[in-house]
């Protein structure tokens, strides 16, 4: 059985550009879950606990 198959060079292009999407989108997914579990491990304090600059500036003047 012989196999015709054809890849233009916009084929390599598509595939390049979705390897460097995939890799994009996991690494943005491993640093939101990396920020997790060190906040969960209480390695990282939460953002929302420390006060705003602002306050600390007043309260200590």
């Amino acid at each position: 059985m012989d196999l015709l198959a054809y890849l233009d060079p916009g084929s390599g292009s598509m595939i390049l550009q979705i390897i460097a999407g995939g890799l994009a989108a996991v690494a943005v997914t491993a640093k939101l879950y990396w920020n997790r579990l060190l906040r969960l491990l209480r390695i990282r304090k939460d953002d929302e606990a420390a006060p705003p600059a602002d306050q600390q500036r007043t309260d200590s003047a």
